[in-house]
């Protein structure tokens, strides 16, 4: 098996704006105002729809089948008898055309009891275009508050409970579940996350969508509100989620690791990419991949799946990769 080059994945209407970032970051026209997620080697659903989010690879099939019909030679023996055949990955890149709604994610527990659904959703930002980010509780807030305040839509007290940073190229920022945050306008990041579409949106003014209906989950937003930790998050501890500057191996906060693996790598000499499952994003320069069967060439903007069969992978060329891979087996991790 060869590296796979992937082309747009842009669920169509989706409730915020965005979508001409990602099309100058691939090197394409513009697809309109409501594309604002690219979903990137996807065995996951937009909520609600059967289809809708999944990728599909050249060969016209869902990589969701494709990784169901052989997981071993996508996903590797090691992580199959880790984790069964779930890629347990998401990667997504995500032009902020507007400021997201106050939001947050319910983890695995709250996920299967609530839900049904196997996975919680942790995520985590690489910040490929400067922004401003919201997250986390600046003081602690009663149930019944933070209702009050969602049942009335009152919006700028909402984004005022959150810590305000300025975020800058190459930052990165892990959210937890169930932290509060929101991602401010003209962001472009990659986004890295358990595979599944689960939010609890408190706000929904100026969105395409009607919260009151579908913010909640379907459970209510009391039940709903359950999912946020409403313990403060101090100045230290935000400053734990977030990295700067940083290349090579495992660039993410440390707190991640159990969730997902995110690697940086400036390639201005060869740069060999271990075996395994992976989702790699050019973000500068040219690159070429060089797997035992074969090359593949990718200028930046190109979405490119790695087989855990390609085996190891040379990157060569000039430029610059983001390298997202799913939690590393739990024989390796010590689990």
């Amino acid at each position: 098996m060869l590296p796979v080059a992937l082309g747009f994945n842009q669920p169509a209407s989706r409730f915020y704006r965005g979508g001409p970032r990602i099309a100058a970051f691939r090197g394409t026209a513009a697809s309109g105002t409501h594309v604002p997620e690219d979903w990137v080697g996807s065995v996951t659903t937009v909520a609600g729809e059967t289809t809708v989010g999944l990728t599909t690879l050249p060969d016209g099939r869902f990589l969701r089948d494709a990784v169901a019909g052989d997981p071993i030679a996508w996903l590797g023996r090691d992580h199959v008898d880790s984790y069964g055949p779930d890629p347990l990955l998401l990667v997504k890149l995500l032009d902020v055309g507007q400021r997201l709604p106050v939001h947050a994610h319910p983890d695995n527990a709250w996920a299967l009891a609530h839900l049904g659904r196997p996975h919680g959703k942790a995520e985590a930002w690489y910040v490929l275009e400067p922004g401003e980010i919201f997250v986390g509780l600046r003081q602690g807030i009663t149930s019944e508050q933070l209702l009050s305040l969602v049942s009335g839509q009152v919006v700028d007290a909402l984004i005022g409970l959150l810590h305000h940073r300025e975020v800058e190229r190459g930052d990165t920022v892990y959210i937890p579940p169930g932290t509060l945050h929101a991602i401010g306008e003209g962001a472009l990041v990659a986004e890295v996350q358990q595979p599944e579409d689960l939010s609890v949106l408190l706000e929904w003014h100026d969105f395409d969508f009607y919260g009151a209906v579908t913010g909640h989950l379907g459970v209510g937003f009391p039940t709903a509100l359950t999912v946020i930790d409403r313990m403060p998050l101090s100045e230290a501890g935000l400053d734990a989620l977030i990295t700067s500057g940083r290349s090579g191996i495992s660039i993410l906060s440390s707190a991640s690791n159990r969730h997902f693996q995110a690697d940086f790598h400036d390639v201005s000499k060869p740069v060999e990419v271990v075996q395994g499952f992976a989702i790699l994003i050019v973000t500068e320069g040219r690159l070429e991949l060089q797997a035992s069967g074969g090359e593949l060439s990718a200028p930046r903007g190109s979405t490119i799946l790695i087989p855990h069969a390609a085996g190891c992978v040379l990157l060569t060329g000039q430029g610059s990769a983001l390298l997202f891979r799913p939690p590393a087996p739990k024989s390796r991790a010590g689990q």
